[in-house]
């Protein structure tokens, strides 16, 4: 009898813990074609620090996504992102910008800038709070497997991090 109120238990703990974060809905699927959401433009350090700052004026947290059109975890992040629930809760918290690094020949210097690991795997994702503290450091690499996550998981880790004000 002890192991089944343990087990009860247990699922209940869990249960609590996973409906602290909004939900999806049936209608939030995946649509294929995946979205291409990177331009094969250079980025500065200079550009990436305006983007960081006129974000957090706004009162958002700015995000990094490092990755590829070619690269389907990328693409598989993306098409997540535009759900419409986790669209809604990502423009109310977050501002994105995304880094092409084309063939892991262009803009791998801003990883190093940010101060994440210049390694190969997208997509790579830096998500910062108010005061331009990088929150998912040891994380950034979390979604190069992507297309074999669910989407409430990806939706669950971005609302991990949102700074309450």
């Amino acid at each position: 009898m002890n192991k089944y109120l343990i087990f009860f238990l247990t699922t209940l703990i869990s249960m609590q813990a996973y409906s602290e974060f909004e939900q999806l809905t049936p209608s939030d699927i995946l649509i294929p074609p995946m979205p291409l959401p990177y331009d094969e433009q250079v980025v500065s350090s200079e550009e990436l620090f305006e983007f960081i700052d006129n974000t957090i004026i706004t009162g958002k947290q700015p995000v990094i996504i490092f990755g590829g059109n070619w690269c389907p975890d990328c693409r598989i992040l993306e098409g997540t992102l535009e759900l419409a629930t986790v669209k809604s809760f990502i423009n109310k918290n977050y501002q994105i910008k995304h880094i092409d690094i084309g063939r892991y020949d262009r803009n791998m210097d801003l990883m190093n800038f940010l101060n994440i690991e210049n390694r190969k795997g997208v997509p790579r994702v830096v998500i910062l709070d108010l005061d331009k503290e990088i929150l998912n450091s040891s994380t950034s690499s979390e979604w190069t497997t992507a297309r074999d996550r669910k989407q409430q998981e990806i939706f669950d880790y971005f609302q991990k991090f949102v700074v309450k004000n």
